[in-house]
């Protein structure tokens, strides 16, 4: 594994607090950022967490991580080969920066400079046909021998193939689990591969994680999040591929589709794709041809590494402000601008109350910036 690029770094000490903080229950990449906006560093929110929980109305105060199980955290990582990359770090992928809501800290096994080829994601069925393997791999390749990287999930069938045809150029692999557990576990070699050929393997999951159900639309995220465009090869009526393909849309990423035979229910999600208007697929020019004009703009810069304002002196929200904005929130999402116009509150407040209640687990966020209460 080579040195990462030179540029801004997160120190030794503040990769650690950043660790403990988003390994904290309830602490999502949302609640993460406003924490540090709010205290001006990871370390000083770590010790507000406790009076935060209980202002929001936690039953229980959850435990922090300690500075040994971060340690060991890291330690894992490096004995794996791998480390932990901070947005706005050289290493961070530019296009995941501009998500709502990023994770703030990446576990990546592999080359850095991937990242910073343009990307096209690849996904599709497990139980994937032999004409769906073999179209994947040959958009892989032909893809990759144009300077993309590819991205892709690392599951059984379309994932594989799109991996194993972009593996000598540059593909990603986004694992659902901990970075020290592929799965699925044939593909632990496909991962050392990947690798030591120039690419990257990342998760933003803990070490030695085991992936749940709910961990793969995360993961499918983060997939379409890295890149331009998604390629759906072989998709069911109801697939984690077509989950893939509703992010991307959602994100404003481009999103393709293979068509396929009628009476294959392999290719029943991709051929509802194409008649909601994706663009159809049959060769890699199809993708290259949309994506060029896409291919060479930057995603945003951003230094969220130099500590922001120290704001724990603004005085903290009022009892009416916290029943105000409980009483305005419900099971159904709405809009943070809607709160304040309803409430009167100030916009820094309600974000207070907000952060207060998410780090009680009473709160949950949506696409959009948008919030509801947890039933």
């Amino acid at each position: 594994m080579s040195a990462p690029a030179a540029g801004p770094r997160l120190s030794d000490r503040q990769r650690l607090a950043w660790l403990r903080l988003i390994r904290t229950p309830n602490v999502g990449p949302a609640s993460f950022r406003e924490l540090i906006n709010r205290f001006g560093s990871a370390e000083a929110a770590l010790e507000m967490l406790p009076e935060l929980m209980i202002s929001g109305g936690a039953n229980r105060i959850v435990r922090i991580p300690s500075v040994a199980e971060a340690e060991a955290e890291l330690d894992a990582a490096r004995r794996a080969g791998a480390r932990f990359v901070g947005i706005g770090e050289v290493d961070y992928p530019p296009l995941l920066k501009t998500l709502d809501n990023p994770p703030p800290l990446l576990a990546v096994r592999g080359e850095g400079a991937v990242f910073r080829l343009p990307a096209v994601a690849i996904v599709g069925a497990r139980n994937a046909s032999l004409a769906g393997i073999k179209m994947a791999r040959m958009l892989a390749a032909d893809l990759a021998r144009e300077g993309y990287a590819i991205v892709s999930g690392l599951a059984r069938g379309i994932d594989t193939a799109a991996h194993k045809g972009s593996v000598s150029t540059g593909t990603i692999g986004v694992l659902a689990g901990g970075l020290d557990v592929p799965y699925p576990p044939e593909n632990a070699g496909l991962c050392d591969e990947i690798a030591d050929r120039g690419g990257a393997i990342v998760s933003e999951m803990p070490f030695a994680w085991q992936p749940r159900a709910q961990d793969f639309p995360r993961r499918n995220r983060l997939v379409a999040g890295m890149a331009l465009g998604l390629v759906v090869v072989e998709a069911a009526q109801r697939s984690g591929s077509l989950i893939s393909a509703r992010l991307a849309n959602e994100m404003g990423r481009l999103v393709f589709a293979v068509p396929g035979s009628p009476l294959d229910p392999r290719a029943a999600g991709c051929n509802a794709l194409l008649k909601d208007g994706v663009t159809l697929v049959t060769e890699a020019a199809d993708v290259l041809g949309a994506l060029a004009p896409l291919a060479g703009t930057r995603a945003p810069r951003t230094t969220p590494l130099a500590e922001a304002p120290d704001m724990s002196a603004m005085p903290p929200p009022g009892e009416n402000d916290r029943a105000d904005v409980l009483e305005a929130l419900g099971p159904t999402p709405i809009a943070v601008d809607d709160i304040i116009r309803h409430t009167g509150v100030s916009a820094a407040q309600i974000a207070m109350v907000l952060l207060e209640l998410d780090l009680a687990g009473r709160l949950e966020r949506h696409a959009g910036g948008n919030v509801s209460l947890i039933a």
